[in-house]
């Protein structure tokens, strides 16, 4: 990582670029004394986990220019205002703002994302006060046991008031042990899983599945999150001869992670890891990573269209370049298809100050979008009240339009997201 974008800059870009998205979400009018839908909306805007909002102000602005004439239900035309607010990476903040938008905005429906330190808060914020939640962007297992008050899971019980779409830790599992087979390796695998709910449920999820595929895990343990030294892990890693490096990081913590590593001469054949290498701006940032890998939720080459606008996948991620001058993000995706999602309940409830009815809707919400099917009709998980969406996985290169581009390398469990290259080692 260059010297000049190190973890101390990285949080800083972080804080302004959270600020620079939320200049962009004020309130928008246009239709006059229509009665108007009050949608909440959370992510993390700022703070360590910002590149993951760092779409929204885009999505938002389009979802406006498609409800512009208003959202028609039972016949009549609804002005549709969207309240974002910023979780701050904070649970805690995630929480308040959440109970701020329940009771003080008196929104109709809320729409949360990314990663359970916002998802979670948000979600358990709508389920003791009645209010209808969807949520994505957080593996579906720390979605549901990572809850306050916790679930007991073997009861796998619904809730009541949240519904989610993502994948869950068997999908990424597949993903990653289909990319490390395509070279060759020792199967000794370090862990980088940090002490948070994701880090918790991957670094008990991972190990349990692979060491009976034949993998050595070396784990060093949970470590506290935005961590400044890994020199003790990464010798653990080089003295073990571990060939692949994986785990669920923040991102100033794997560029800590990776710039220690060369430091100490240790460089894996293999680095796959979630949430820190989902961004360009992150890896072009770090200027070190070409060949890590990640998983891909969402891309340009999926061959989905949005129920709401008619865009596909490709032109969405056209319109956000053209629109922003940044390369295209996963959460794009994700966050449009809250949207969809939404105008869909909307619509089907029939009464929007009905609760319950919004409830029931979103229930029988069997629909397509931008990320693929979404269906709470059916079970699809091990856990209720969960849609799956599709995972491919994805290596990063130097690129020809970007710095740094993702091209799709496995593609096992959904070929019809077209693979275009295969996992090569880091070099």
């Amino acid at each position: 990582m260059n010297s000049n974008l190190d973890r101390r800059r990285l949080l800083q870009l972080a804080a302004l670029a959270g600020a620079a998205t939320l200049a962009g979400c004020g309130t928008s009018g246009g239709l006059g004394d229509r009665e108007t839908i009050k949608l909440g909306y959370v992510s993390p805007q700022s703070g360590p986990l910002f590149a993951f909002g760092e779409a929204d102000a885009f999505v938002i602005d389009g979802v406006r220019q498609a409800l512009k004439d208003g959202l028609e239900i039972g016949g009549r035309a609804y002005a549709v205002e969207i309240l974002l607010r910023d979780s701050q990476s904070n649970p805690r903040r995630a929480g308040e703002v959440a109970r701020d938008l329940i009771g003080r905005d008196n929104v109709a429906m809320m729409l949360v994302s990314s990663t359970p330190e916002t998802t979670n808060p948000v979600a358990d914020a709508c389920e003791a006060a009645g209010m209808p939640c969807v949520s994505t962007v957080t593996p579906y297992q720390p979605w549901y046991l990572a809850r306050n008050p916790p679930p007991d899971p073997q009861a796998r019980k619904p809730y009541r008031w949240t519904w989610h779409f993502f994948w869950g830790l068997e999908d990424i599992i597949g993903v990653f042990t289909d990319m490390w087979g395509q070279v060759d390796n020792n199967q000794v695998l370090g862990g980088l899983w940090p002490n948070d709910s994701d880090g918790r449920a991957w670094g008990q999820g991972f190990p349990k599945v692979l060491r009976n595929q034949g993998y050595r895990i070396v784990d060093p343990g949970r470590y506290q999150p935005e961590k400044d030294n890994f020199a003790a892990d990464i010798d653990r890693f080089k003295a073990a001869g571990a060939e692949i490096v994986t785990g669920v990081p923040l991102p100033p913590d794997f560029a800590t992670f990776w710039k220690q590593a060369a430091e100490r001469e240790y460089r894996p054949k293999i680095a796959s890891v979630g949430k820190a290498l989902l961004f360009p701006s992150f890896i072009q940032a770090m200027g070190t990573a070409d060949g890590v890998s990640t998983e891909v939720w969402w891309s340009p080459r999926h061959p989905f269209k949005s129920s709401l606008t008619g865009a596909s996948a490709g032109q969405l991620a056209e319109q956000y370049q053209e629109a922003t001058g940044k390369q295209w993000t996963q959460p794009l995706g994700f966050a449009h298809a809250l949207f969809e999602v939404a105008a869909s309940v909307l619509k089907r409830a029939g009464d929007v100050a009905d609760k319950q009815a919004l409830a029931d809707a979103i229930k029988a919400t069997s629909m397509d979008t931008i990320v693929g099917p979404i269906d709470w009709t059916s079970a699809q998980a091990d856990y209720p009240n969960v849609s799956r969406t599709p995972l491919v996985g994805g290596q990063w290169r130097r690129g020809q339009t970007w710095p740094f581009e993702l091209e799709i390398v496995s593609n096992n469990a959904y070929p019809d997201i077209p693979a275009n290259s295969t996992l090569q080692p880091i070099t």
